[in-house]
C-alpha cells in the first residue's frame, strides 16, 4: 500500500480542439475508492462462490447502480437481520455495522462476510479504545448515516452526535480534559474542521484522533473538484443522493468557485437548460460511482459540442484492500 502521490495541477486553454470554447475537465482521481471496490468485489465473489439469494445488510454501498446491478443477480438487500433466513448467507455493507447487529446476526446463525471498509474499522476500533479510556467521544457526521451508526454503537455511552458547526452549542461532557474527536469518513473536510473549530473554542482540550479519520480518497476527490472549480461554468457530479461524500462534492465545487453544481445519477438526468451559455464543464464522481456511469454524462456531453476533455490529476491512488478472509483464494507461491 501506498500513499496518494501529490502531482502538479496545470489547467490550460485549449489550443484547437474546440472552435466553441467548449471543454470538460475530467477530475482524476474520482470514482471507486479501494474500500468500494473492495465491498462490491466482495458480494460478486460471494454469489460466486454461495449462488443467488445472497443477502446483504443495507445497500453495499451508497450507488444507486451499483445495488440495481447486483439486485438483478439474485442480491437481496434487507434492512435488518432479522429478514434474512436462519441459517443464510449475509454480508454487512462498506459503511459498517455495530455490535449489536453481529450479535443479532450470530443469534440467526447466519454466515457473515464483513465488507466494512477498513478506514471505517479503523474508527471503530479509535472509539472502543477511547470509551476505555472513559473518554466522551464527539462524533462528527451525520445523524441517521449508516456508517455512524454503526460508529456509535461501538461504545453507546461515550459517543455524542455532533452533526455540524451548528449542533456545537448543544454539546456536554462529563469532564472537559478527556475529550476526543472523531468523524464519519465521507464528510468535507472543511466543515468537520470548522465543527471542529468550533468544539476546541468550547472544550479547549480538546484531543484529535490518533490519525486522519476523513478518508485519502474523500479528501482526493475533494482536492480535485476545488483544482477545477474556479475554471468551471458549471460542475457535474455523478453519485447518488444518499452518498454524503458525492453530496459534499457539489457543496465543495460551489464553495470553491464553480458557478453551478449538480448530482446526477445518470446521464439521462442532465437538464440541457443547465449547458446554456457555459463554456467549461467539470465532471468528477463520487466514491461509489463506476466509471461507466461518468462516460456517459462525457459521451453525452459531446453530443452537445464539448468535445475537448482535460483531465485534472491531484493525486495518483495505488491503494488496495485484501477481500474478506473467507472468499481469498489460496495463497501463491
Amino acid at each position: 500500500m501506498s500513499a496518494p502521490v501529490p502531482l502538479q495541477v496545470g489547467i490550460t486553454r485549449s489550443a484547437g480542439h474546440s472552435t466553441s470554447g467548449k471543454r470538460v475537465l475530467l477530475a482524476e482521481p474520482r470514482g471507486y475508492c479501494a474500500g468500494v471496490d473492495r465491498a462490491v468485489e466482495t458480494v460478486e465473489k460471494a454469489l460466486d462462490k454461495y449462488g443467488a439469494p445472497l443477502y446483504v445488510r443495507k445497500e453495499i454501498v451508497h450507488n444507486r447502480h451499483v445495488v440495481e446491478t447486483l439486485a438483478e443477480r439474485g442480491v437481496v438487500f434487507v434492512d435488518e437481520t432479522d429478514e434474512v433466513p436462519e441459517g443464510a448467507v449475509l454480508v454487512f455493507s462498506a459503511h459498517g455495522v455495530s455490535p449489536a447487529v453481529h450479535e443479532a446476526a450470530e443469534a440467526r446463525s447466519l454466515r457473515t462476510i464483513d465488507a466494512t471498509c477498513p478506514l471505517v474499522t479503523k474508527v471503530h476500533q479509535e472509539a472502543k479504545r477511547f470509551a476505555r479510556d472513559d473518554y466522551d467521544i464527539l462524533l462528527i457526521g451525520h445523524e441517521g448515516h449508516e456508517e455512524v451508526e454503526g460508529t456509535a454503537g461501538e461504545a453507546p455511552e461515550h459517543v455524542q452526535l455532533v452533526d455540524g458547526p451548528a449542533a456545537v452549542d448543544s454539546v456536554t461532557v462529563r469532564d472537559p480534559e478527556k475529550v476526543i474527536w472523531l468523524s464519519q469518513t465521507t464528510l468535507s473536510v472543511d466543515e468537520t474542521m470548522e465543527t471542529v473549530q468550533r468544539l476546541r473554542e468550547k472544550f479547549p482540550q480538546l484531543q484529535d484522533p490518533p490519525s486522519d479519520d476523513i478518508c485519502y480518497a474523500t479528501q482526493n476527490r475533494q482536492v480535485a473538484v476545488k483544482a477545477m472549480a474556479p475554471e468551471c461554468d458549471l460542475v457535474i457530479v455523478v453519485g447518488s443522493r444518499n452518498s454524503s461524500n458525492s453530496v459534499r462534492l457539489v457543496e465543495v465545487a460551489l464553495g470553491a468557485g464553480a458557478k453551478a453544481g449538480y448530482l446526477v445519477d445518470y446521464a439521462r438526468e442532465v437538464d440541457p437548460a443547465w449547458l446554456e451559455g457555459v463554456e467549461t464543464i467539470g465532471i468528477t464522481s463520487g466514491a461509489s460511482v463506476p466509471e461507466i456511469l461518468v462516460q456517459g454524462v462525457i459521451e453525452l456531453l459531446a453530443e452537445h459540442g464539448y468535445h475537448d476533455v482535460q483531465p485534472v490529476t491531484t493525486a495518483n491512488e495505488t491503494l488496495v484492500f485484501a477481500l474478506p478472509r473467507e472468499l481469498r483464494g489460496p495463497r501463491q507461491g
